[in-house]
């Protein structure tokens, strides 16, 4: 190929170019302001959302470590508002994670920054702002007073040592006497030779 046909060929490249429509052009819709085609100026970094969050996940809280050694352990940031250690109900055992508010946005912030992956006996702290709309509203309910366990023995005690009436007790009676029987076939299908003692009932 000569430099006649390379210019020609270049020639031909250019008046394609000239004739396609530019972009945007052809189209029936514009780009929107503030859409892909708007780009940051140079040094200009993107605005980031106002922060409101005021209360804080604690996560891997190691054991020992309650409200009261927590309250004082965040004070140390500002304000603390309300606390809480989610609990097991019906042990009352820490659950390791909690939540705390604080008064002021900002505090909050440098609270969750701060203590993020801080080794506490052994334990490395997991703390994260919480969006106001992901607050459970039933988060702080009963905070005040405290955490009380239901006694589940108190109840169990109750309910075993309550009076009962005739039929109540001749159904006991009847149960633990089923039960035994399936316990002598057992221990005769076994190949087991012992007496088991006749069981004496008094109604």
């Amino acid at each position: 190929m000569g430099m006649r046909d390379k210019k020609r060929n270049q020639r031909r490249v250019l008046a394609r170019r000239s004739k396609a429509p530019r972009s945007g052009e052809g189209k029936d819709f514009l780009p929107l302001e503030g859409g892909p085609e708007k780009r940051l100026r140079k040094g200009q970094e993107p605005e980031e959302p106002e922060n409101t969050a005021t209360v804080v996940y604690v996560g891997h809280i190691p054991h020992g470590f309650y409200e009261d050694q927590m309250q004082g352990f965040f004070r140390q940031f500002g304000t603390v508002k309300r606390l809480r250690i989610s609990r097991n109900h019906k042990t009352g055992k820490s659950k390791h994670y909690g939540f705390i508010e604080f008064e002021s946005p900002d505090v909050a912030k440098v609270a969750a920054d701060a203590m993020d992956n801080y080794l506490l006996f052994e334990h490395n702290l997991k703390t994260s702002l919480v969006p106001p709309e992901k607050v459970h509203p039933k988060l702080w309910k009963g905070v005040r007073r405290g955490f009380i366990p239901v006694d589940r023995v108190a109840i169990e005690r109750k309910r075993h040592n309550k009076d009962r009436t005739v039929a109540e007790h001749k159904k006991m009676v009847e149960g633990i006497v089923k039960r035994d029987e399936k316990r002598r076939k057992r221990i005769k299908a076994a190949g087991i030779d012992y007496e088991c003692p006749a069981l004496v009932s008094k109604p």
